[in-house]
């Protein structure tokens, strides 16, 4: 990405703020992260609790408790002024975010049409005012959809059928990844998942070698803005999509494929099942889809060539 990515630190965020962003830094191989089992995520809060169970020693009574949960905040998308688009997601990661919606909405065709990437933060949210080149404002102004996305949304905003475009480029050949690496790389992505493990309320994507070894991690509340994490930070540490493949803990909607189409993964494997909508998307964008990627099974939909055979 030419020119600078200003990223501020808790500064700008209004001391009594509900939140605040502290920039990550995260190394390509998950095992180099800061990880520890027990420490708590920064984008969590403890609140007290009643807690009640039905069965062991105090069975039946209410207690008082806490719990971590994990933050969602208003994230509003801004090009060179003017707002595109707010999503509710998790405040970490933000640069790759911004550069990963950027690349998967087809907003830039590549990082070096992103100039700079600013935080700012509000007492109501945070705004990631972007720079674009001429040519990427220019396509965005005349394709651009004005919407307020949920972390569950797929086609949020769209004004017509007229707009709703499946049409995509076929992705690469990839690389052929054997049977056990899908599953080796759902169990690798779910040691590195510090945000789910301290709330039980988050998403991963990961990327994953072609033997499984995971490679680089995202997690946010949303399952699109994991994957779009996920894309940003590949693209900012140069990480080649052709060579491995990309594994969420999510099910896999028509929009998480056209996410990974547009970032050029060809093969795309999910914890639970894809919609009918999302394989006809696929199996058109030459992309391999797998499915209830579990111990010791998966299904595939679409594209089998990629997975040898055992």
């Amino acid at each position: 990405m030419a020119g600078t990515t200003t990223c501020p630190e808790v500064g700008p965020c209004k001391a009594d703020s509900a939140f605040a962003y502290s920039p990550t830094q995260h190394e390509s191989d998950p095992r180099q992260l800061n990880h520890e089992a027990d420490a708590v995520p920064p984008t969590t809060r403890r609140l007290p609790v009643r807690r009640w169970n039905s069965a062991g020693a105090l069975a039946g009574e209410t207690m008082a408790a806490s719990e971590v949960l994990a933050d969602e905040v208003p994230v509003a998308l801004v090009y060179n002024g003017i707002s595109h688009a707010v999503m509710l997601a998790t405040p970490d990661d933000l640069e790759d975010f911004a550069l990963g919606f950027s690349l998967s909405e087809g907003i830039v065709d590549c990082r070096t049409e992103l100039y700079d990437i600013e935080v700012v933060c509000h007492g109501a949210g945070i705004e990631l005012r972007m720079q674009l080149a001429a040519a990427a404002m220019h396509r965005l102004k005349s394709s651009r959809r004005m919407r307020t996305g949920k972390t569950g949304c797929g086609l949020c905003g769209i004004e017509s059928l007229e707009q709703f475009d499946q049409a995509l480029a076929s992705v690469p050949s990839g690389c052929l990844v054997p049977p056990s690496a899908l599953q080796l790389a759902m169990h690798g992505l779910s040691l590195f998942q510090d945000l789910h493990a301290a709330t039980g309320a988050a998403h991963a994507a990961g990327w994953a070698s072609a033997n499984g070894s995971v490679q680089l991690i995202r997690e946010d509340v949303g399952r699109h803005n994991a994957l779009d994490k996920l894309i940003g930070a590949m693209a900012r540490q140069g990480i080649a999509s052709h060579s491995g493949f990309a594994v969420v803990t999510s099910r896999a909607s028509y929009e998480m494929v056209q996410k990974a189409a547009r970032a050029g993964m060809s093969l795309l494997a999910a914890v639970s099942a894809p919609t009918a909508m999302a394989v006809r998307l696929a199996d058109a964008a030459g992309l391999t889809l797998a499915g209830f990627v579990r111990t010791q099974r998966h299904v595939v939909y679409t594209h089998p060539y990629r997975i040898a055979e055992s």
